[in-house]
């Protein structure tokens, strides 16, 4: 079967990427439907990209990899092409931008792009083996209980990471970077909820189901956003955005009531509640389980006329700078992305390609990481759309 590009994983940047490469297209993907991570994202409304989105919205070994491709096909080009698909749209918070109806609209968009390029789909293969030689890429699948070899001249990897394996997620993008030789960069989840020891959740299992806004930061970042306690540990987007700068071993620091003078507030709530306890009092403040877990952790008796000027300093400082130290986070299972992966510096910023020509690797499987809330799809969009434009203007 001799066929000019053939793209390895049907999800967004796949499906993105076969939407722009030409006719003599194929992609293939084990699972029965394509986009099922899309399907899944945003609560089944799919938060398709970010108005905000920039470069220091991703991580990376090299943070100014992502560039070119991010500036080339911007949020806007996606957004306009959501536009002339007729499909309705709203913003919610920090410039994340979801479908008003279904997720699947953004995968049946990608397919009628796909196929209106010339493009074909295959879900329900397995990808076997692959083999390079005489300047092609001679790919054995399995599908309808056949076996078949593709020889193409473009392959491009676009399988995704290691998260949400239940999802069919694996590490194939890596095993065929390995067999070409290509530099890895160490993977690890992101954007993930963050686990504690007994210690520590002996305290915090009495809030589980608790949320409250506070800035979370670690590894030198920082993010305004909802905390939320569980029985495993702690989550929300603060937590989940944190994560993926998060060290092991290292602490977090808790910034509770993040806009807001605490050491000021409670000295109001002195003045105005001077018979309450600290504990009621914080409750004016915080949810009233983590109220009542902070005054006791602060170890004060007596009424809030009781307390010094330098008491409720230190209450403040207690709640602005609350450090705690994850065991670990809840792994590939949860985790929304995969850190780490293909290194950049093995492929050209500009087409996605490898040192092995017509080799691509875009999406997640490259050491590419964005922020929380429709950053890692504007990824998948621009670094499918490299690669495919890099692949039509040499079919040409």
């Amino acid at each position: 079967m001799q066929i000019d590009t053939m793209i390895v994983g049907a999800g967004a940047a796949g499906l993105m990427c076969a939407a722009h490469a030409g006719p003599g297209t194929l992609v293939v993907d084990h699972a029965r439907a394509a986009g099922e991570k899309i399907r899944i994202s945003g609560g089944g409304r799919c938060n398709f990209t970010n108005l905000h989105t920039a470069p220091e919205n991703f991580l990376s070994e090299n943070p100014h990899f992502a560039k070119s491709a991010l500036s080339r096909y911007t949020q806007w080009d996606f957004i306009d092409l959501v536009d002339r698909s007729g499909i309705a749209w709203h913003e919610k918070t920090l410039g994340q931008l979801f479908c008003d109806e279904k997720a699947t609209q953004i995968t049946a968009m990608l397919i009628t792009e796909l196929r209106a390029a010339g493009a074909d789909l295959w879900t329900g293969t397995q990808f076997v083996s692959i083999a390079h030689h005489d300047g092609r890429f001679h790919v054995a699948l399995q599908r309808d209980g056949q076996d078949i070899t593709a020889v193409a001249r473009h392959l491009v990897v676009a399988t995704g990471g290691k998260s949400i394996p239940k999802m069919g997620a694996t590490g194939l993008a890596y095993q065929i970077a390995d067999q070409f030789g290509l530099p890895m960069v160490e993977t690890r989840p992101a954007l993930v909820p963050l686990t504690f020891g007994e210690d520590v959740m002996d305290r915090l299992k009495p809030l589980s189901g608790v949320s409250t806004p506070a800035r979370v930061s670690a590894g030198g970042s920082s993010f305004d956003e909802a905390l939320l306690f569980t029985h495993r540990g702690l989550s929300g987007p603060a937590i989940l955005q944190a994560s993926s700068y998060w060290e092991e071993r290292s602490p977090i620091t808790i910034r509770l009531c993040p806009d807001l003078d605490l050491s000021g507030a409670l000295k109001t709530l002195r003045r105005s509640e001077p018979r309450k306890t600290l504990a009621t009092a914080l409750a004016n403040l915080l949810p009233k389980s983590l109220a009542e877990l902070k005054a006791q952790e602060a170890g004060i008796t007596g009424n809030m006329a009781d307390q010094s000027d330098a008491t409720l300093d230190r209450i403040a400082d207690s709640l602005t700078d609350w450090q705690i130290t994850p065991k670990g986070t809840e792994g590939y299972r949860t985790a929304e992305v995969t850190a780490g992966g293909v290194a950049t510096t093995a492929l050209s910023s500009r087409s996605m390609e490898s040192p092995v020509p017509g080799l691509y690797f875009i999406g997640e499987c490259v050491d590419v990481t964005g922020w929380l809330g429709g950053y890692n799809f504007q990824w998948a969009w621009s670094s499918g759309w490299a690669a495919g434009q890099a692949i039509a203007a040499r079919s040409l």
